[in-house]
């Protein structure tokens, strides 16, 4: 019997699985697990990571929580293990309300991966909640005006970063995921550097691990990173 669909009342589920390849890897399981996520309606981004955190991730954006478990179900028996994993679901910021609404539109249902923009990172973050320095006991119109000078930085790489930052609070165990696609690797590299200087990240932001890669097709991404 078919569970009834599970999302958010607005916007996509995000899961990213971070996987490593330890054995025999049924690569045609893979495939067909891809191809049927995608006819279902998920978006399936494939992603070869570098160092050893892992060997590679599956980004999945869909209305569906269920049809998003089966597909990690599928990879684990295709003798892929699950070694980490980020569930979020895409929002609009509180202070980003009054956006135009193709604006409002692209947070939530983004369409990626985006064109042209191979290089590939994810970490999460949290506002700092501590006793001398906590984000939340800022008046809310100290902490839009601090993020509105966050997002102006953003700005200066528009063209070579798309960023998307997806909520996670009371889904894991950060508050956001940030996954950012870029032109050049050194794209990201700038784009985090220069952002921490804003007081936001500065005196408020603190961040988990990183993960780095390459987007690339089911196959490209397979074949570099399983035997």
């Amino acid at each position: 019997m078919n569970s009834a669909p599970l999302g958010p009342q607005e916007g996509l589920n995000v899961l990213h699985l971070f996987c490593h390849a330890n054995g025999a890897v049924n690569a045609d399981q893979i495939r067909h697990a891809t191809n049927e996520g995608i006819a279902q309606g998920l978006q399936i981004i494939p992603v070869a990571i570098m160092g050893a955190k892992a060997d590679l991730c599956f980004m999945i954006l869909g209305t569906d929580l269920w049809q998003m478990r089966t597909f990690q179900t599928a990879l684990t028996n295709a003798g892929l293990d699950v070694t980490s994993s980020y569930v979020s679901v895409t929002e609009v910021s509180e202070y980003a309300k009054g956006m135009p609404e193709h604006m409002i539109n692209e947070r939530l249902h983004p369409v990626l991966p985006p064109e042209g923009m191979k290089a590939w990172c994810f970490y999460p973050m949290s506002k700092r909640r501590g006793e001398t320095i906590n984000w939340y006991a800022e008046e809310f119109e100290r902490r839009k005006e601090l993020m509105s000078q966050h997002g102006k930085s953003g700005k200066e790489f528009r063209g070579r970063v798309i960023q998307l930052v997806t909520g996670s609070s009371g889904l894991d165990d950060w508050e956001w995921g940030v996954t950012l696609f870029a032109v050049h690797v050194d794209d990201l590299k700038d784009c985090v550097y220069t952002m921490r200087f804003d007081e936001a990240s500065t005196l408020y932001g603190e961040f988990g691990e990183f993960y780095t890669g390459m987007v690339g097709t089911v196959d490209e991404v397979l074949s570099a990173t399983t035997a």
